[in-house]
């Protein structure tokens, strides 16, 4: 982020402990520094990172912007403790942005499918050797828990919130049960919900929302949950020292895919939303992507080379009730070409860049 900044940009840093502690017991000292600041840099930019952390100190941001125009950046990782708090969220004085893990545009040239199925696309482990990386997630997991949840006081007992990770990364995708996942992790279904609702308050993982408007087949109602990285569910689920064998490899496949979907929508302002398609009989459809009430295309997402052979029985199905949607399979170095049911098939970066922007 400084790297990004002006010289006469202001940068503030919550995170170490000393300015914490600075801004934490004396809030107005944010506007005195703000106010001496401008009146050197009149069009200075303030960046306040890690903003979650006092969320006092939005009320000084909301008279700053009201007062003498400024301009501000705010970062953090995780928006419970302001939800919590009650915080001065700056209704219509601030646009919201979410960033995600590098996209495969921003990587450009030094992208690589396979290394962002197994380590992820965080930015820093692209400038590192891939054992460092490894090493990296691990500590990244750690942290996470001893930082995030554990020092914010999230959950009060570390160790089942712990075993949740390690058991809703293994279902990374997979269509949630609650009782089933309570019963597991020895905890109640409403405290499994409230899990996943930090894991989102966090932006640990993202939901994706089952589709559920059907007159002619009762459909699945319970979400799917996505890590936000590919690299930090293989560190969850300990296998980043290994090779991803066949079922893995789809599902980081399916998780890459889908968080790249995500931050192409959200990066272009796309008016769309992203739900998945199961009935009670099984047959499912892994993404439809929506505006409003009407179904845009409907994608499946297979890793195996040979597509050809790969079992389209939840699209088929899903095509029988919805002729008219435009149906993908969108795979790793596929040549776009048709089914003889009008399914196309094409790799997973053309849709992306191209039909994406089409629907």
């Amino acid at each position: 982020m400084r790297g990004l900044l002006n010289d006469e940009d202001l940068y503030i840093d919550l995170l170490p402990q000393r300015t914490f502690l600075s801004y934490a017991k004396q809030p107005g000292q944010l506007r005195a520094e703000i106010l001496a600041h401008h009146r050197k840099f009149e069009n200075a930019i303030c960046v306040v990172d890690e903003i979650q952390k006092i969320p006092s100190l939005l009320d000084e941001v909301h008279e700053l912007i009201e007062s003498i125009k400024m301009r501000f950046i705010l970062t953090g990782s995780s928006a419970r403790k302001l939800k919590r708090e009650g915080a001065n969220l700056l209704a219509g004085r601030a646009y919201t942005y979410h960033l995600f893990p590098l996209t495969y545009q921003e990587l450009g040239s030094d992208f690589e499918i396979e290394r962002a199925l197994h380590v992820g696309t965080l930015p820093i482990l692209w400038e590192s050797s891939a054992e460092d990386a490894r090493e990296f997630l691990r500590t990244y997991v750690e942290t996470y828990l001893k930082e995030e949840v554990a020092q914010e006081g999230l959950v009060r007992n570390i160790a089942p919130f712990a075993h949740f990770l390690d058991v809703s990364a293994a279902g990374c995708g997979e269509t949630v049960n609650y009782s089933n996942l309570a019963r597991e992790c020895g905890v109640s279904v409403k405290t499994a919900q409230q899990y996943y609702q930090i894991l989102e308050d966090t932006f640990l993982a993202f939901r994706i929302p089952a589709w559920t408007k059907s007159s002619r087949r009762r459909l699945s109602t319970h979400p799917r949950y996505y890590f936000f990285d590919t690299g930090v569910t293989n560190a969850l689920n300990h296998v980043l020292g290994d090779p991803l064998n066949p079922v893995e490899r789809g599902r980081r496949f399916e998780q890459f895919f889908v968080t790249q979907l995500l931050a192409s929508i959200h990066y272009s302002r796309l008016d769309f939303q992203v739900h998945y398609w199961k009935t009670n009989h099984g047959a499912e459809v892994d993404f439809l992507i929506c505006k409003g009430r009407q179904i845009k295309a409907a994608v499946e997402v297979k890793s195996a080379a040979n597509i050809a052979s790969a079992p389209l029985n939840g699209l088929r199905s899903f095509l029988n009730d919805n002729p008219k949607v435009p149906a993908f399979v969108v795979g790793i170095r596929q040549k776009e070409r048709k089914t003889t049911g009008g399914i196309t098939v094409l790799s997973w970066d053309k849709f992306l860049s191209d039909v994406l922007f089409e629907l």
